[in-house]
């Protein structure tokens, strides 16, 4: 199941497990993705909480926590190939995994709501 933010995160979560990435829209809107921080493995983060940084050769950009939870993995192969974030972004191209606390906030998107939204801005 994965289900979108209003900040362009998606998320796909298995079980008690949710990784998080950026959808195909934001890293159009941000160009070449040239830089990434990565939040450190064991930090608890709230729903809607800035946790990682993308950068391009356009901006820098906030990325939040569309779950809370626990971070438990980030994506390691991003800091020498953050181009993966523009390749493939809902893929290959994840930021982080999260092992959830409580139920999935109500605001966030499937697929068809995520593309409507879009059409919106």
């Amino acid at each position: 199941m994965m289900k979108f933010s209003k900040d362009h995160e998606w998320v796909r979560v298995e079980g008690e497990i949710a990784t998080v990435g950026i959808t195909d829209h934001a890293q159009n809107a941000l160009g070449d993705v040239v830089f990434v921080d990565l939040p450190e493995p064991g930090r608890q983060v709230a729903a809607g909480e800035a946790c990682a940084v993308v950068e391009s050769v356009k901006a820098a950009s906030d990325v939040y926590a569309p779950v809370a939870g626990r971070i438990i993995e980030v994506n390691a192969a991003l800091v020498d190939d953050p181009g993966r974030i523009n390749r493939d972004p809902t893929g290959e191209g994840w930021f982080f995994r999260i092992a959830l606390e409580g139920p999935l906030p109500d605001d966030l998107m499937d697929a068809e709501a995520y593309a409507r939204f879009l059409e919106g801005l």
